[in-house]
């Protein structure tokens, strides 16, 4: 058997970090066993439904690195994957299941339905909703439709249970009177509803399996028993662990950033954004939380899945974003900070590429003290401003003032500085340890000084990397003026 599975997200907001997490697990367990990634998109909901969404969609998953081998951009075998498309095949089945007798129209108004909730509820009552229609005649139903009476059309739920083995929960019994008569087809002939269509576009695509949030568990009944009804064999299914915030309730945007969008426009590498995704429920070997695509690939098992739901966490997040860009080459590191240098009105792209190996140094020389890509517009300020819009860290300023001989101190390093050759940073370092050494000048002494005067941060790169990269004149112009203006208060 080819392993089968899809997502089928609805264009009707953003790109949610658990629609991610979900197409990650489905992608993975696909492809670690050579089978086929479906994406279909879930448009019925008309009103809501947006192009920038599906775009959003489509534009977020791919950069994601989840390829699908059908989908509605590629086509394939199944066309089409909207499911706003699909409506004959739908109205196909509708039609065997009224041969059938297993779904009846209920012709109830909204207000009849919110009368027997609020009954319900001052009984302190939950049962399973049997619409009034559920025995009418199928002939009296008939003439009723025929003379223009809106009616939704429901399932009928028999006695009983449903029971099925959860590739992630293990063993689930539902009981029926815990399960509405469900609708199919929404009142005044609408658009098919999700437990219909999700069945018979499941079905017609010849999915195998399906992984989906534990919020659909509801649904397994219902659809379980539509599976029955038209004599097809159903697919497993696996239920995933919410993700929680750390209030341990459903991550929402209470609980901070949700969107994928979100989390690329704050830098956060795509390789730890797939890490923590996998990381939100599973584990590797529950050591290892750096790890590759690949290898979720291939050791991801869906009965390895937490039953608890994945209490998401922000600061991981971010310490696993660093790790990841701490590891990249400087090239690649400068392409990913390019953006956000931009955007920051520090220079245009065009400008930066002018001097791009400059600037591929200069990514690397900040690059331990970056988390984010978006942290590069504050690290490589200095190193794009003139000496007149350098903003000092007041504890850069503070750190430099403890230091009773700081001007004096700058001063000769300047004079010293200026009499040198042009020199490699590192045969200028040597060179002024051991000048600092014959002057009888601490290291402490001069360098927080020197930091403040050159790049106003309390930390950063190496001090004679930072003048190689400003150019000696510029430091010159730095460190004079530090020690006539704001060096030379107390």
């Amino acid at each position: 058997m080819t392993v089968r599975v899809r997502i089928a997200p609805s264009p009707t907001g953003s790109v949610h970090l658990g629609l991610c997490r979900t197409a990650l697990f489905n992608w993975a367990f696909a492809r670690g066993r050579g089978g086929q990634f479906l994406l279909r998109i879930e448009d019925t909901d008309t009103e809501r439904n947006t192009q920038e969404s599906l775009d959003a969609i489509l534009e977020g998953l791919a950069w994601l690195g989840l390829d699908w081998d059908e989908g509605p951009d590629r086509g394939g075998p199944h066309e089409p994957y909207f499911q706003s498309q699909r409506r004959a095949s739908y109205d196909a089945v509708l039609e065997q299941l009224f041969e059938q007798g297993l779904v009846y129209r209920d012709f109830s108004t909204p207000e009849q339905q919110e009368a027997w909730r609020a009954e319900q509820e001052a009984r302190k009552q939950r049962l399973a909703y049997r619409g009034d229609d559920r025995d009418l005649a199928p002939e009296e139903s008939a003439r009723r439709a025929d003379a223009g009476e809106p009616f939704a059309v429901r399932f009928r739920i028999p006695d009983g249970s449903t029971a099925f083995t959860d590739l992630i929960r293990g063993e689930v019994s539902i009981p029926h009177d815990e399960v509405d008569d469900w609708v199919l087809v929404r009142r005044g002939g609408g658009m098919p509803t999700y437990n219909f269509t999700v069945v018979c576009d499941d079905l017609a695509m010849g999915i195998t399996h399906v992984f989906r949030g534990e919020e659909h568990l509801v649904n397994t009944p219902k659809q379980l028993l539509l599976y029955a009804a038209l004599g097809a064999e159903t697919p497993a299914f696996g239920h995933l662990p919410l993700l929680l915030g750390k209030d341990r309730r459903k991550l929402s945007k209470r609980s901070g950033d949700t969107s994928l969008g979100d989390y690329r426009a704050n830098g956060y590498p795509r390789e730890a954004i797939q890490n923590f995704l996998a990381l939100q429920g599973w584990a590797l070997d529950g050591e290892t939380e750096v790890f590759s695509l690949q290898q979720l690939v291939e050791a991801f098992e869906p009965g390895a899945v937490s039953k608890a739901g994945a209490v998401f966490d922000p600061d991981k997040f971010r310490w696993l974003a660093g790790e990841y860009l701490r590891q990249e080459e400087p090239a690649a590191l400068a392409e990913h900070c390019l953006p956000f240098v931009a955007d920051a009105g520090l220079a245009t792209e065009e400008a930066v590429r002018e001097r791009w190996d400059w600037f591929v140094r200069a990514c690397g020389a900040v690059q331990e003290r970056l988390t984010l890509y978006a942290d590069a517009a504050d690290w490589l300020r200095p190193y794009f401003v003139g000496a007149s819009e350098l903003e000092l860290d007041p504890k850069a300023l503070k750190g430099a003032r403890k230091h009773a001989d700081r001007l004096s101190h700058l001063a000769a390093f300047a004079a010293w500085l200026e009499a040198r050759p042009e020199e490699p940073a590192a045969e200028r370092a040597a060179a002024a340890k051991e000048w600092l050494g014959e002057q009888g000048i601490k290291i402490g002494a001069l360098f927080q000084p020197l930091r403040c005067a050159l790049t106003g941060q309390p930390g950063g790169p190496d001090l004679f990397e930072i003048i190689d990269l400003l150019g000696r004149e510029e430091a010159l112009g730095r460190i004079r003026g530090a020690a006539s203006g704001p060096l030379a208060e107390d």
